[in-house]
């Protein structure tokens, strides 16, 4: 197994730990340590630099995530004099909320800002007995698939631990003052109180394997029990198919996988998923096979947005099941949701009942995916944000072309422009 050169399986838990060198070396120099930035090992690893002992990290993180609280000052049962010491050199930054929408079908979409102003997006999605937060894990993508309305924004950076971690924070705050307001009482899990963060989905702007170092113990913040105590089988990294990280996230934690499929041959998903002529198809499905394998329980959920005309026939169904055929999976039908000048029509109910069809005939557990939260823009495929972006993509796509291949006409171009307008109601 090839495994990124940039570290090594064994690099996994003491990636966390040269966090907390870093953020130790607040002590001596002028930048604060955000503590948000550190899980449980990098938190220990901080706080014994200052010379306490690991039950005070401990204490620490749930004053953070559990009670959410972010001044120091009032962790009451940590000693005062640790208290003045980390007042001294952390800090508790987290993103700051610029607009929270509503859809008529309860699903809720934030916009964030980042200290640099970049801003990312953030939806929650409640359904009966559980509730789906899908979280962001890069300004922008680089990624550049071609039905994604992220990817045509650009990319400018990655997310920091604090910023992943901090959109479930805010998240889990919000919806709790929502409740407040609405009159649900704390911990009422009755019909109509469905806000509570049941699920994560790493399926908002970005893609998570990219941004590996900060993925990682994001998501272990998200499974500790001192933390937000999720399960492993609630929590869910997607990915276009970064193979050798996908073989990292295998050996390092244990989440689940999904995949964002699309196609199922390598001519038509070079097309929309541009990372495929580095990574195809075949060397894909090994991954998830590595994934699955000695897990009887492990299952692959498979993305595949329906494009009408592009990637819907009854001819890439069977293709489809043939390649997932005595394969553990899952696919999601999502419809296409539009996006200004994206080049794509939605596929018909028709057609995706019939593409659905061939794959239950194959023995394919399938699900179709009802849109959500159109109305505000937080469907899936349309979180935008506003961001600055330094790949100029947003600059290089020519007129939309409906159903036909190639899918999207790309041209160099080397003109100055101004950065786009943020692709957000309400928001300039």
């Amino acid at each position: 197994m090839n495994l990124p050169a940039e570290t090594s399986p064994s690099d996994a838990h003491l990636a966390s730990l040269r966090s907390a060198e870093r953020a130790a070396g607040a002590t001596a120099g002028t930048t604060k340590t955000n503590l948000l930035d550190l899980d449980r090992d990098a938190l220990v690893a901080f706080m014994g630099s200052l010379g306490e002992k690991p039950f005070r990290a401990r204490q620490i993180l749930k004053w953070l995530h559990q009670r959410r609280v972010l001044d120091v000052d009032a962790m009451t049962d940590v000693s005062a004099k640790t208290r003045a010491r980390l007042a001294e050199i952390t800090t508790t930054d987290l993103p700051t909320v610029r607009l929270d929408q509503r859809s008529r079908d309860g699903t809720a979409k934030w916009l964030f800002e980042l200290h640099d102003g970049n801003r990312i997006e953030t939806v929650y999605i409640p359904e009966s007995g559980r509730g789906t937060l899908c979280v962001s894990s890069q300004v922008g993508c680089a990624l550049d698939c071609s039905f994604c309305s992220t990817g045509r924004q650009g990319f400018n950076r990655n997310l920091s631990v604090a910023e992943i971690i901090g959109q479930v924070w805010l998240a889990t705050r919000l919806l709790g003052e929502a409740d407040a307001a609405a009159g649900v009482a704390p911990g009422d899990r009755s019909a109509g109180a469905s806000s509570r963060i049941t699920n994560v989905v790493m399926m908002g702007m970005g893609e998570p394997l990219a941004n590996y170092r900060a993925l990682i113990p994001a998501l272990r913040l998200m499974l500790d029990d001192l933390g937000y105590g999720l399960s492993k089988r609630r929590v869910t990294v997607s990915t276009s198919g970064m193979v050798p990280w996908m073989d990292r996230l295998t050996n390092d934690i244990d989440v689940s996988l999904a995949v964002s499929l699309h196609a199922p041959t390598d001519d038509l998903r070079d097309e929309l998923v541009p990372i495929n002529r580095k990574y195809p198809i075949r060397e894909l499905m090994a991954a998830c096979q590595r994934y699955v394998d000695g897990d009887r329980k492990k299952h692959v959920m498979f993305e595949y947005v329906m494009l009408d005309g592009v990637n819907d026939s009854p001819a890439e169904a069977r293709a489809l099941a043939k390649l997932l055929r005595d394969f553990p999976a899952k696919v999601n039908l999502i419809p296409f949701n539009p996006f200004p000048q994206s080049g794509y029509r939605r596929s018909s109910r028709g057609r995706l009942e019939r593409f659905a069809g061939v794959l239950e005939s194959a023995g394919i557990l399938t699900l179709k995916r009802t849109t959500r939260g159109d109305d505000i823009d937080a469907a899936c495929g349309q979180l935008a944000g506003a961001i600055e972006d330094r790949s100029r993509r947003a600059e290089k796509f020519a007129e939309p072309r409906f159903g036909t291949r190639p899918v999207i006409a790309i041209q160099p171009d080397t003109r100055e422009r101004p950065v786009p307008a943020p692709a957000i109601r309400g928001v300039r």
